[in-house]
């Protein structure tokens, strides 16, 4: 396809669907190229921008989507093979020289291994290549860290020295729900509903969903906004004029200067996040019903947060085999 008619599905992305999308670069290619014309076909960076187009459109962060350009550059900048023409040898050797020059961990491999695989999984699906060449490349194995949470202790001993009605409603509703930071910061007043205990919060990709609140935090978020003076819509701000929504970095500057200043080891919001579902799955909640208050798409995703206690294990094992 010629960079003029990727020009023109690049202009008219943000008004049509994906179906309406693939729909019109079938009826571009059909009717303007020249039917005895000798086939043409895209370069490598104009595969890549039509990869991204189209994960934009199925509405990616602008974030990911500059992890997909880091990832595809990269591979593209050690080759000039056409992608139509890439190997699944040529592929592995990329990714063992990668390993080796950066020094990096097998899990950051397998991520630049999922990035390439979701790229060149879309040429396929779209027939610019009749089988992705990363398709034989497995997960690469790693190690399952079990990354630590906070202890329900430590949790009293940060509500009980958090010093602001801001900061403790900024803490139970972390710990409530598992949301997001990037979600907790984009709360409005309005979006809470006070009387079902819940909020509709939009995740990655702009996916709406609901979750849901104690009654300690209902009314430590009432406190707090019946306290504050200023007419900001936005549930947590600055607590000083001129009152701002709170942004992300506001909020860990913040738990890492109190967990440092009560000697608890890495207090940032995830571990939160992590510790809600990590206790909600050793009480017995289902694991699919975590995963949709945590908003994955994966359940594996989930599992990797929720890292089971281990005493509940052997309880269990008391319970049901000894």
């Amino acid at each position: 396809m010629s960079n003029e008619l990727y020009n023109i599905l690049n202009d008219m992305a943000e008004h049509l669907n994906v179906q309406q999308m693939k729909k019109l670069q079938e009826v571009l290619i059909k009717r303007l190229d020249e039917p005895n014309k000798e086939i043409e076909f895209a370069t490598n960076e104009t595969y890549m921008n039509m990869f991204l187009t189209a994960k934009q459109i199925e509405g990616c962060s602008e974030r990911t989507i500059q992890y997909y350009r880091v990832t595809i550059e990269n591979l593209l900048e050690k080759t000039d093979v056409p992608i139509r023409k890439m190997s699944t040898e040529l592929l592995r050797e990329y990714l063992s020289e990668y390993q080796l020059k950066n020094n990096c961990s097998r899990v950051t491999v397998d991520n630049v291994r999922r990035n390439l695989s979701s790229f060149f999984s879309w040429p396929e699906e779209e027939d610019h290549i009749l089988k992705s060449p990363i398709r034989r490349i497995h997960k690469i194995r790693t190690k399952s860290i079990v990354k630590e949470v906070i202890s329900d202790e430590n949790i009293e001993i940060l509500r009980d020295n958090c010093g602001t009605l801001r900061d403790l409603a900024i803490i139970d509703l972390l710990f409530s729900t598992g949301m997001r930071v990037g979600e907790l910061v984009n709360l409005d007043i309005n979006d809470l509903n006070f009387e079902e205990r819940e909020c509709v919060v939009y995740g990655k990709g702009d996916k709406e969903r609901k979750v849901y609140f104690d009654a300690r935090t209902k009314l430590h978020l009432q406190q707090y906004i019946d306290s504050r003076q200023d007419k900001n819509q936005a549930l947590f701000v600055t607590l000083n004029s001129p009152y701002e929504r709170l942004q992300i970095s506001g909020v860990e500057i913040r738990l890492r200067k109190l967990g440092r200043k009560l000697n608890l080891d890495r207090i940032h919001p995830h571990k939160f996040r992590r510790t809600m579902a990590t206790r909600a799955i050793d009480k017995g909640m289902p694991i699919e019903q975590v995963q949709k208050l945590l908003g994955h798409q994966q359940i594996d995703t989930t599992m990797q947060y929720a890292m089971v206690n281990q005493n509940n294990v052997k309880t269990s094992h008391k319970r049901y085999i000894s």
